[in-house]
């Protein structure tokens, strides 16, 4: 008994995520899950009021991240009025590194948007732009893109092609980040590997849905339709011990 209350006394237990984290280090952070039955303001964050511009035809609004009765995190792109634009963005407080990233969702459908799941950090951080993507572009969504950027260098972009229609059912994805390799996964299975010019800077997980503009080539042009919505089920993230330094 006086093992297990010690073991107890170490671990920090909260409803509906479950984590194990380092104090010493923001990116040495241990096992996460959540299964997205609330808002966990003490692990994420609601991206509020304001734009990334560019490419990004839309503001972030917390209001349009909402959590449904029967598990569900709800991205929605609403328009607040003619020709304007709010999306969704959710973001973790903390910045991990190596390690299996795992979500379950279903993205939403429209031409000109997207649907993603990602690790970030960059300039705004004072850092290098390091970036591993999962995207799913609404414009078919029996497809889903793999990319990643290191210290601002891109292009590395991979299109599944998949047997199911995402939008219509839930599924696994994820990627496995090594030094030396990104591994992405569908339900599980092996899709795609990289290993040239691999990332090596910690970022915050990330999940947005988002119009475009000035990129129809990417992702054919918006036609202005709203309430879009994807939905998130459920998160892990696995670190790799093996690629700690």
């Amino acid at each position: 008994m006086k093992t297990l209350a010690a073991v107890l006394a170490l671990t920090s237990i909260v409803v509906g995520i479950k984590a194990i984290t380092s104090s010493s280090s923001k990116s040495a952070a241990g096992s996460v899950e959540d299964d997205f039955t609330r808002f966990n303001e003490e692990f994420w964050k609601k991206t509020d009021g304001y734009s990334n511009g560019s490419m990004f035809n839309c503001t972030w609004s917390e209001k349009n991240i909402t959590f449904s009765d029967d598990g569900q995190m709800i991205l929605s792109l609403t328009s607040p009025a003619s020709g304007e634009f709010d999306g969704a963005e959710y973001r973790s407080l903390e910045k991990y590194g190596y390690g299996l990233y795992e979500i379950r969702m279903k993205p939403a459908v429209n031409p000109g948007i997207v649907s993603s799941f990602f690790t970030y950090t960059g300039p705004s951080e004072g850092e290098p732009w390091d970036e591993i993507d999962i995207e799913f572009l609404g414009k078919n969504t029996r497809q889903v893109q793999f990319n990643y950027f290191t210290d601002g260098v891109g292009e590395h972009e991979q299109v599944i092609e998949l047997d199911f229609d995402a939008a219509e059912e839930f599924h696994w994805y994820g990627f496995e980040w090594k030094k030396d390799a990104i591994t992405w996964y569908i339900d599980g299975r092996p899709v795609h590997t990289a290993t040239e010019n691999i990332p090596s800077t910690p970022g915050r997980i990330m999940m947005n849905l988002w119009n475009g503009t000035g990129v129809d080539s990417w992702l054919e042009p918006y036609d202005g339709k709203t309430p879009l919505h994807a939905y998130y089920d459920q998160f892990r993230y696995t670190p790799d011990k093996s690629s700690e330094k």
